[in-house]
């Protein structure tokens, strides 16, 4: 699928996003582990969160939809069952990963697969720390082979504690934040007979921690440490209704349009603004846009939401790295589309995890910016972009990176002339509604099959 997208009017009015997919993932996860039914409303039917819902599906867990609702029938801790089959976690690396930390203290095998893209992303981090916790997990080389060491890739293999065996209590110092190695590691703590004690660099995000408290789980937090210990604990917890907040990484692609074409006016409806997610909304500000924050009431325990109103004004280079970077990771692809219209240099930096998403984006990004004619210069953990200038339209592939084509939409939005990004069919992995989403607000878009 290609998009076809040109210069318009200003865009104006008011939207909602879907579900956030970070809070989707673990609350289908905790919905099949919770003892009776759940219900989750507001999933965003992208294919990451499926990719979660089929995994418990082929591990016994009974669901069913009606309308907006996901009811789950919960087994409880201990009540998963061995899949017929290898679990296909498609291009979600958040489905592999948490996956990995909740089977590596079952007594039962899996293999976990995704497609070409997540086959290149490394799991020796959380492979090191679950193995050190005494779980029997395998990954393979980046040349195919099977190792035990080193750089390790899936297919992830993990088979059985036997009778006798249990998981270990760990005390774990990772070197970089990540909240999905982060709540791989709590979600094996669970299975743990022994406490888990995590800390990183800076405070990644934390819907797992939050999720997990509000269900009765003894875990504390303490700044970037977090601590769990289940002898202070019955184990499991019962059915919960839970209401997922829009995702604030897609609501980023929305608002960057708004701030990028000349005299729009938009307002993006019940959005999760956990703080540490709001990097990009911090972002905005630095760089001179006017973003306004109506709380709403909560829908998961523990995350906030609210409506986030943003009206066009010019833009100015400015610097992200550090803790800012950490709480905007999924979001630079979004803020190299605005660096591109803004006056001056926008540096970013300490973003070397970007270089093992679904693609190397620092590299994409810098080739995206290059065929619009945006001056820019790629670092080693980094991208500095010069903007402020006229775009002109391009030709551009996605690479099979969901975010980096929405970018590249975005620029389509101000160029002058018709821009064609193809590749396109990745953005349903997490914004299935871009196009329409962006077509209510005025946006000249068109999906080509």
């Amino acid at each position: 699928m290609r998009l076809r997208v040109r210069r318009g009017p200003a865009l104006r009015g008011r939207v909602r996003v879907p579900g956030d997919k970070s809070i989707g993932h673990r609350a289908i996860l905790l919905a099949a582990l919770a003892r009776g039914r759940c219900v989750v409303r507001g999933l965003s039917g992208g294919a990451d969160n499926l990719s979660t819902l089929a995994a418990i599906g082929a591990m016994g867990v009974r669901t069913s939809r009606e309308g907006d609702a996901l009811r789950v029938e919960g087994v409880g801790l201990r009540g998963l069952r061995m899949p017929a089959k290898v679990i296909d976690c498609g291009n979600s690396g958040t489905t592999m990963r948490l996956l990995a930390g909740l089977l590596s203290g079952q007594r039962f095998g899996v293999r976990l697969v995704g497609d070409e893209s997540l086959s290149r992303r490394p799991m020796g981090r959380v492979v090191g720390p679950l193995r050190a916790r005494g779980a029997h997990i395998g990954g393979t080389t980046a040349e195919g082979r099977p190792a035990t060491e080193g750089a390790l890739y899936p297919p992830l293999s993990i088979a059985p504690l036997v009778d006798g065996e249990a998981l270990l209590g760990l005390e774990y110092e990772m070197p970089v934040a990540s909240a999905q190695v982060k709540s791989c590691l709590l979600l094996s703590g669970l299975y743990a007979a022994g406490p888990t004690a995590l800390s990183e660099p800076v405070v990644s995000r934390d819907h797992t921690e939050r999720m997990l408290m509000a269900l009765g789980v003894p875990l504390h937090t303490a700044g970037a440490a977090v601590y769990l210990d289940p002898s202070e604990w019955g184990g499991g917890w019962d059915g919960f209704s839970w209401m997922i907040p829009g995702d604030l990484s897609s609501a980023a692609f929305v608002l960057a349009a708004a701030s990028m074409v000349p005299g729009s006016q938009v307002v993006v409806e019940g959005v999760g603004v956990n703080p540490t997610r709001t990097g990009l909304l911090d972002m905005l500000r630095f760089m001179g846009a006017r973003v306004d924050l109506a709380r709403r009431s909560e829908g998961v325990p523990g995350e906030p939401t609210a409506d986030l109103a943003i009206a066009h004004t010019p833009l100015r280079g400015a610097l992200l790295g550090g803790e800012l970077l950490v709480r905007m990771i999924d979001e630079v692809p979004a803020l190299c589309a605005m660096a591109a219209t803004a006056r001056g240099c926008t540096e970013i930096r300490d973003a070397q995890e970007l270089r093992v998403k679904e693609t190397d984006r620092v590299a994409a990004m810098a080739a995206v910016l290059d065929a619009f004619g945006v001056p820019s210069e790629e670092l080693e953990d980094g991208l500095v972009v010069t903007g402020g200038g006229p775009l002109r339209p391009a030709r551009v592939h996605s690479r099979g990176d969901h975010r980096v084509a929405m970018a590249a939409a975005l620029l389509g939005l101000v160029a002058e002339g018709e821009t064609v990004v193809e590749g396109a069919e990745c953005i349903a992995t997490s914004f299935p509604t871009f196009v329409p989403t962006l077509r209510a607000l005025g946006a000249v878009i068109e999906e080509e099959s």
